[in-house]
Formats: C-alpha cells, structure tokens, sequence
C-alpha cells in the first residue's frame, strides 16, 4: 500500500531521471535518463522494465497520436518507435546552438507538444520554449533563461507554467486562442536553500507541483501560487512527478545522482531510483501528440 512517505519502487540509479509520463494506452510509466541517454518504460502491475539506449542525450519522451512516440534529444525532436529502436529526426529547431539540448516538455489539451531547451553547461541564457502542432514548430516568444522546465498546463489548458530553474522562479502564462503566449506573471520564487525548482506538473485539482532539485522535496502550490504542501525525500535531486495508474491517484517522482560526490552518494543509495507516493489527490487525464 503506498503511503505519503516516497518510497523506491524500481532501482535504475539515473544520472539525471527526468519526464516522467504516464501512458494510458499502455498502462505504463514512461522516463528518461537525460545524462545516461536511456529510455525506460515501467510496468507497475507486472513489475516489469524494458529500456532503450538514444543517440544521444535524451530530455523527455510522449506518447504520438500515430500509436508511436515523440522524443527529444539534443539534435531536435525525433519520432521514436518502441518495436524497432528506431528515431526519426522531425524537427531541428536549434540546429544553430549547438550547445543546447532539449529538457523537458509537455503535450496541452489540443495536442500540442510544449518543449523546452537549455544551455548544456548551464551557463548562458539560451533555453527557449517551442511549441509544436500538426507539424509546424513555432518559438514561443517567452524570454529566454539558462534551464527551461516544464512548461506544464491548467486543466482547460489557457494557463501555460514554465519554469527559470536557476532563476528559482515559476511562472504564469495566459495562452491565447491561437494558443500562442500572452501576459506573463510570477506564479513562486523558491526560497534561497529550498534547492531549485525542476519539472512542474498540474494536478485534476488545478494545483501545481514541483520537483525540488536539491531540495530534498517536491511541493504543491494552489492555482495563486501559495504553497500547499511540501513531501520530503530521503535523497536531495528530485526532478519531476508525473500521475499514474487506473485512476491516476499514484504520484511517481524521478531523481537524479548528477551533482553528488561519493560521500553523498554512500549517503543517499535511492539518488536515481524511481519513487511514488500517495498524493493525496488525483492527476490529470494524459494527452497525445499532434506532431
């Protein structure tokens, strides 16, 4: 039975897990392993994993309205097929930085695919959000910062969160019936030695959540930006959490080892597992792909 206290439920030691999704069609949690350039798939009722290794640094993985999925590595969005391993390059929107790799992203009620990049050595500001719809990828407009998270949406799909990670800032959206960014706000700035917020996720609540890199927790904050709750963990990298299961109502959370030297690792042995928890609240419906 799962409980509100995180517990490991599948060892893969991640260097940097990230972009957990939940994939109904398959009953399946997908992630990946940005700096170990792997895919997982997890079966939690068989208990089963498979994995693929990318041709290259890998940020997030979603399921595609063509029955396969979308994925996107540091060269740009690919077509990934499960069956036979193979990744299809659709779109290369920052072939002129190569210094970037893509993050983090998230697919809107309409089908659309948010992404986002980052400057690989986490330096310059060069991170932008792209949206991508029925094959035409367009950059959103959104100032450009360091490391993009996110972006993740409300439930009616008008407000679009993004995340400034080492800005340690999360902000608000409205989307515009073109479904293009409009007015942007503050939604929470993470307190200095909380760590920095990572991969953000809507709960059916219309309530966000954030994984806390460094911070030794996720946390919930209402649709005004006040925080609800905070979940600790037993290890400091928690990158993001994603909703799963028949109803929804398991939150699984990925981590990661990256930054942490031997003493800390000897310390936090589940720094790269796979967690989940019971939050208390169920999340939202998964969406496909129009790519």
């Amino acid at each position: 039975m799962l409980t509100a206290e995180p517990q490991s439920v599948l060892s893969v030691s991640a260097t940097l897990g990230e972009g957990p999704v939940w994939v109904a069609r398959e009953a399946a949690l997908w992630f990946v392993d940005i700096k170990g350039q792997r895919i997982h798939r997890f079966d939690p009722a068989l208990n089963v994993t498979r994995s693929w290794t990318a041709p290259g640094q890998v940020g997030w993985i979603v399921p595609s309205d063509d029955g396969l999925f979308a994925v996107g590595l540091q060269s740009g969005v690919h077509r990934f097929d499960p069956a036979t391993a193979a990744f299809t390059l659709l779109h290369a929107p920052e072939a002129h930085l190569p210094g970037n790799r893509q993050n983090d992203a998230c697919v809107a009620p309409d089908g659309a695919l948010w992404f986002g990049s980052m400057d690989d050595a986490e330096a310059a500001d060069s991170g932008h959000f792209y949206r991508l719809h029925h094959g035409l990828c367009a950059e959103s407009g959104l100032p450009p910062v360091s490391i993009t998270n996110g972006p993740a949406l409300s439930p009616d799909g008008r407000i679009l969160y993004h995340t400034d990670t080492l800005g340690k800032r999360i902000w608000r959206t409205a989307l515009g019936d073109n479904g293009m960014p409009g007015n942007t706000s503050l939604f929470a700035k993470i307190e200095d030695g909380a760590g920095y917020p990572d991969g953000p996720t809507v709960d059916a609540e219309g309530c966000l959540w954030t994984g806390l890199f460094g911070g030794w927790a996720v946390r919930r904050y209402d649709p005004a930006g006040r925080m609800m709750r905070e979940i600790r963990f037993p290890i400091a990298n928690i990158t993001k959490i994603a909703f799963g299961g028949e109803d929804l109502s398991t939150a699984y959370a990925t981590t990661a080892r990256k930054g942490l030297d031997e003493k800390a690792l000897a310390a936090q042995p589940l720094a790269g597992d796979l967690f989940a928890f019971d939050p208390g609240v169920a999340g939202l419906p998964g969406h496909v792909a129009t790519i």
